[in-house]
């Protein structure tokens, strides 16, 4: 029986969610700077393409959270300052 089912079944439910971060991969700063070239590599020779579909001003964030939220959005989000 799971630590979850046998909670349950004392009466006490605890919900446990892990966050994952960019820091549960990569753990040193000499990681990050070889992981960001290599996605770097990737995007400039073409294999990845990164499309932007919708711009707000930073001022208009409350708008981009709106039309996230009511899914009136594809694609990427962008702020611009």
């Amino acid at each position: 029986m799971t630590e979850r089912a046998l909670a349950a079944k004392r009466g006490a439910v605890r919900v446990f969610r892990k966050f994952e971060t960019l820091a549960s991969y990569v753990a040193k700063r000499s990681d990050l700077e070889t992981v960001a070239g290599e996605l770097m590599s990737v995007v400039a020779s073409g294999a990845v393409k990164i499309q932007v579909n919708q711009t707000f001003a930073l001022a208009d964030a409350a708008k981009a959270h709106i039309a996230l939220e009511s899914r009136q959005t594809t694609g990427s989000t962008v702020l611009i300052p």
